[in-house]
């Protein structure tokens, strides 16, 4: 079956433009012919639909969508009769979180507090059915008007969401597992599934991330920067914009703990001290978190002899090559 196109109809769908795409699927706006509204709709690739764990992947993410209901998360229609595999999905007016820290580089505290506290919402409620998003992450978080002021934030993208007590599905590619490597926990980055801590890890990055400008964890690659939440202890974040209250970059560091057992138990514990700074002690080490000079060269040492023999793979393969070809 060939890849749908802009102008083109696919079942009572009127497709119209194309939104977003990945390595796995692209989403289209398109209109439903049967009542007149513009819905998302969102069709795996070709080559992705002939992978049988994708395939349970992109019927496991349908799944969970369509048994979800709240204002914070996406809707997912149900769409019996289909000619193919595609997910139909509410159409939300707006802005991704990454387009808006594109165009405006950081947030105020007040701002950025409100779309987290909206985005702890919606996990909590996630977390209460079972669901683990496992990519939260800028981009999935669709900012749209509404009857009130200010940013109303909506999570998208179910692709990699995993149910508690479903069996793990695998795939090729390694960012399909795991998530972003920006974002993702230091557990996930340890091979472990993760749980609705390690959403909230994710949140933490993300709320650093738009009080700062940047990510808390740099590298010059995925491996560098998922190495780099293993070992190093980000800037603090009053070190690079001195307007962060003493109380928030505390609720930072207990979201970005690295042992889940140190993070917030649940999104409501999250909320809570969002929304009750004043009762938020200041935690006294937290401006001496940042790498010292020893510690970094320490870092950096640990990092070349993790990665140093990797790069002596190849040179082991072409060797044993060279060898099985002079003696068949």
């Amino acid at each position: 079956m060939g890849s749908v196109q802009p102008g083109q109809q696919l079942d009572h769908y009127s497709i119209e433009r194309e939104i977003a795409c990945s390595g796995m699927a692209t989403i289209y706006l398109a209109k439903d012919l049967r009542t007149g509204c513009q819905i998302a709709i969102k069709v795996p690739h070709i080559e992705a639909e002939c992978d049988v764990a994708f395939f349970e992947r992109f019927r496991r993410e349908e799944e969970i969508g369509q048994k979800l209901d709240h204002r914070g998360v996406v809707k997912v229609f149900r769409n019996e009769g289909r000619s193919r595999l595609y997910i139909v999905m509410e159409w939300v007016e707006g802005k991704s979180l990454r387009a808006l820290l594109n165009e405006q580089h950081k947030l105020t505290p007040e701002r950025a507090v409100a779309i987290t506290l909206q985005i702890c919402d919606a996990l909590e409620y996630l977390h209460r059915q079972g669901v683990i998003h496992r990519d939260l992450k800028p981009e999935n978080i669709i900012l749209s008007p509404g009857d009130e002021p200010g940013d109303h934030a909506k999570l998208i993208d179910f692709g990699i969401a995993g149910c508690v007590g479903a069996r793990r599905l695998t795939f090729g590619k390694l960012s399909n597992t795991m998530g972003t490597p920006d974002y993702i926990s230091p557990e996930q980055v340890q091979g472990k599934r993760g749980d609705a801590r390690s959403d909230l890890f994710a949140l933490g990055v993300m709320l650093y991330e738009m009080l700062t400008g940047r990510a808390p964890f740099q590298g010059s690659n995925p491996l560098a920067v998922m190495n780099a939440r293993l070992r190093n202890n980000p800037v603090p974040p009053r070190q690079i914009e001195p307007a962060i209250p003493p109380q928030l970059q505390t609720v930072i560091y207990r979201a970005l703990e690295r042992d889940p057992r140190d993070r917030y138990a649940t999104a409501k514990d999250f909320a809570y001290d969002l929304n009750h700074l004043d009762e938020t002690g200041v935690d006294a080490t937290s401006e001496k978190r940042a790498e010292n000079p020893a510690h970094t060269s320490l870092s950096w040492l640990q990092g070349a002899l993790f990665f140093g023999p990797l790069a002596l793979i190849p040179m082991l393969i072409f060797t044993l090559l060279f060898y099985f070809s002079r003696h068949p």
